[in-house]
C-alpha cells in the first residue's frame, strides 16, 4: 500500500507539470454533445497478440458510460470532442506504453519515460507492476486539449474478466470525476 501510494504521488509529480504533449490544457466545462475515439491504424492485431483489444473495448465501454452519464453521445467518427488515450505499463525493470488509441504526432515516449521514472523511484526490492491510463480529450476541430487525466494502479496478475471490467471502471470512473460537459444541444 505504501508502495502504491509513493508510485502514484511520484507520477502526479511527474505528469502533471511535465507532460510535454501539449504544455497548454483549456480550463473550464468542455461544450461538446458528441463524442469519438481516436481512430487506430487500420488493421487487424497480429496473431501474436496479448489479447489487448479486448482490454481496448472495457476501455473504451468505461470510457463511454462515463461521458453518456454527462451528456455526450458517442459517434463513429467526426464527434464534437475526440477521446485519446495511453496505457503504460510498467514494473521494476521496463515500461512499455499502449498507444493505439492515442493517435500520432504526440510524445508519448516522453510519457512512458515519465513513468518509468517514477516507477523506479521506490527502493523497495521487491518486484511490482503498475499500470498507467491517461485520457486526453481534445477538441476536433481545433485540436487544443481540453482535458488530460490520468491514473495509476496496481496490476494485477491473472484477474478474472469481471475483475479486471471492474478495475478498469474503477480508474476511469475516477478520471472522470471532475470533468465537466456543458452539451451543445
Amino acid at each position: 500500500m505504501k508502495y502504491t501510494l509513493l508510485v502514484t504521488l511520484g507520477l502526479a509529480a511527474l505528469l502533471v507539470p511535465g507532460c510535454s504533449t501539449p504544455t497548454h490544457v483549456d480550463k473550464g466545462s468542455i461544450h461538446a454533445a458528441t463524442f469519438s475515439f481516436v481512430a487506430r491504424k487500420p488493421g487487424s492485431e497480429p496473431t501474436f497478440a496479448d489479447g489487448r483489444e479486448q482490454v481496448h473495448a472495457m476501455i473504451q465501454a468505461s470510457i463511454t458510460r462515463n461521458l453518456a452519464a454527462k451528456g455526450l453521445s458517442k459517434v463513429e467518427s467526426g464527434g464534437d470532442v475526440t477521446v485519446a488515450y495511453l496505457v503504460i505499463v510498467g514494473n521494476t525493470g521496463n515500461t512499455e506504453s499502449i498507444n493505439a488509441y492515442f493517435g500520432y504526432g504526440r510524445d508519448t515516449s516522453g510519457l512512458e519515460d515519465k513513468a518509468h521514472t517514477a516507477y523506479g523511484k521506490s527502493k523497495d526490492p521487491n518486484f511490482f507492476e503498475a499500470g498507467t491510463l491517461l485520457v486526453d480529450i481534445i477538441d476536433s476541430k481545433t485540436y487544443k486539449l481540453l482535458k488530460r487525466s490520468y491514473v495509476v494502479r496496481p496490476l494485477l496478475r491473472n484477474p478474472t474478466v469481471e475483475v479486471r471490467a471492474e478495475r478498469i471502471q474503477e480508474a476511469v470512473d475516477e478520471l472522470f470525476k471532475d470533468v465537466q460537459i456543458a452539451n451543445r444541444r
